[in-house]
């Protein structure tokens, strides 16, 4: 046997010769980005549930040789176009079936983001850890939430005029409601070749909260409206909170019948959490099943940060236009409780309508602490509650809405 031989065909097939080919700086490059995000994500606590796992995952699907994702059978299995797999078999139709056994293991992990599970779990584990009282002692907040999804609609302009497709929009979009698992959701059926950086987008402003909202609340508030005390809520029966679900599984599905998933698995966990009598299953829930779909929702989103579809122009835009879509949102919501400031006579505080977007409970903390720096006798966290639940229901609405016309 020649030593030498042996030790340079060693070399040429592994890894590190991968990034001296064609194209290999671009993969130098994500894996730069990857540990950015670690370093976000586990220093900066920016989301780090999910951001730690995003960034793994752009890792490991950017090591040459690794064959843990493989972008060209995605590719073809959204074109519906053969995939030849690496010993030459051409497969006509790629099934879930096939990617499972000609795949790698995030390949198969994706499998569970691609036909909508994960994210439709996670609703659920956030169902049964909300508690959807506060919406329901003051009904109001569902207009706060609804004006909150005023940045969804503007960034979906704003993308249509840069150039993207309608469904490439759409996804785009959606960053404004401030959900992370509804645009992953709406991600995958619409636009999955943009699925990496819209799940960077959307998770990094959610843990920008705290600092994209206050300046905007600041400006589109006087400070006689941000002083305003709210009287306490009324106390809500548990036959409200039982009955809620069940009617908003029934009334929303029914109007838009593509939220199914994302509404239904919402109030599902709801209604364990609620019921009195699911609480093994509401416990499950909240942390076992949700954590297990973390890791698995997270590492295989990261897989589609793939570098010769994550560094390009489109990546940027993306980013500012999820920023103005978010920033937008807040100003929505805003705008909404200054008009019920208005109409209610001085007695709602508008600062709970930038709690409209689907942030649970990130952005109602938000508004309790700019409220409190204000006037030290405020406590708006439960007023903020309402729309800040109702923000993730209006954004599972808009997603359905946009599914409906462009799915």
């Amino acid at each position: 046997m020649n030593i030498l031989e042996t030790l340079g065909r060693l070399a040429s097939e592994s890894g590190f010769a991968g990034f001296l080919a064609a194209g290999g700086w671009k993969n130098l490059i994500m894996i730069a980005i990857a540990c950015g995000l670690l370093y976000l994500g586990i220093v900066k606590k920016f989301e780090p549930l999910l951001l730690v796992g995003i960034a793994f995952g752009c890792l490991l699907t950017n090591l040459p040789g690794s064959g843990l994702y493989h972008l060209d059978m995605w590719d073809a299995y959204v074109a519906g176009t053969p995939y030849i797999t690496a010993a030459g078999e051409v497969i006509e139709h790629l099934t879930f079936t096939t990617v499972m056994h000609e795949g790698g293991l995030l390949d198969v992990f994706y499998i569970g983001v691609k036909a909508g599970v994960y994210p439709s779990i996670i609703f659920m584990g956030v169902g049964a850890m909300t508690d959807f009282g506060p919406l329901l002692a003051n009904p109001k907040s569902l207009l706060l939430g609804a004006a909150a999804q005023l940045g969804v609609f503007v960034a979906f302009f704003g993308a249509i005029l840069l150039g993207f497709s309608g469904p490439q929009a759409a996804s785009i979009g959606i960053i404004g409601g401030a959900d992370g698992p509804t645009a992953i959701f709406l991600t995958t059926k619409l636009a999955p070749e943009l699925l990496g950086p819209i799940a960077i987008a959307a998770y990094s402003y959610m843990a920008l909260i705290p600092l994209i909202q206050p300046p905007i609340m600041k400006f589109m508030t006087t400070p006689a409206m941000r002083v305003v005390k709210m009287e306490q809520t009324r106390e809500v029966s548990k036959t409200e909170k039982i009955i809620f679900p069940i009617v908003v599984s029934a009334f929303v599905i029914l109007l838009l019948p593509s939220t199914a998933p994302l509404i239904g698995c919402l109030m599902l966990g709801n209604l364990f959490r609620e019921c009195g009598v699911t609480d093994r299953l509401s416990d499950t829930v909240q942390n076992a099943l949700m954590n297990i779909v973390t890791i698995m929702l997270a590492t295989s989103v990261g897989a589609t940060m793939v570098a010769e579809r994550f560094l390009s122009a489109d990546t940027i835009k993306i980013v500012i236009l999820g920023l103005v879509a978010f920033a937008i949102s807040t100003t929505g919501g805003l705008i909404g409780g200054r008009i019920m400031y208005r109409v209610s006579g001085g007695k709602i505080n508008p600062l709970i309508g930038s709690a409209g977007v689907s942030a649970v409970p990130m952005a109602a903390r938000v508004a309790q602490d700019v409220g409190r720096k204000y006037n030290k006798t405020n406590f708006l966290l439960m007023h903020a509650m309402g729309p800040n639940v109702a923000g993730v229901i209006g954004s599972a609405i808009a997603a359905g809405y946009l599914l409906s016309v462009f799915g």
